[in-house]
């Protein structure tokens, strides 16, 4: 059982960053795929990036790539989301999610993740 805790969302101007945090208790951490995704009113929850367990590759949506930056510190049971170049598109609810034997080809689904954390709102004004 894995709980998660957003933090550290905002609003932002547009060309401006902002750094999610994602706390993590219960189960071994490091076994386990971490993903963020973003979700807008009326829309489905869409993959943002993800840090792979036992290992930790990275993986971003095509559309983030190059101005977000996933990473974990498993000693700390957290996972970041350095968000960077933020643009209006960007504004949404952030959710971060864990789950364990993932391959590279499930982790931009929401449905192979066990655990979400509550989200948290990013807004990014033009």
């Amino acid at each position: 059982q894995v709980q998660l805790a957003e933090s550290g969302g905002g609003l932002v101007q547009a060309g401006g960053s902002l750094r999610l945090a994602c706390a993590a208790s219960g189960d071994t951490f490091r076994r386990y795929s971490l993903g963020w995704f973003r979700q807008v009113p009326g829309k489905e929850r869409e993959f943002v990036a993800a840090s792979k367990g036992n290992g930790g590759n990275t993986y971003y949506a095509d559309s983030v790539k190059g101005r977000f930056t996933v990473s974990r510190d498993n000693a700390k049971n957290s996972v970041y989301l350095q968000m960077n170049s933020l643009q209006p598109e960007d504004t949404a609810v952030y959710y971060c999610a864990a789950g364990q034997r993932l391959i590279v080809t499930t982790l931009g689904r929401p449905s192979a993740y066990d655990y979400w954390g509550q989200g948290t709102q990013v807004t990014v004004s033009s």
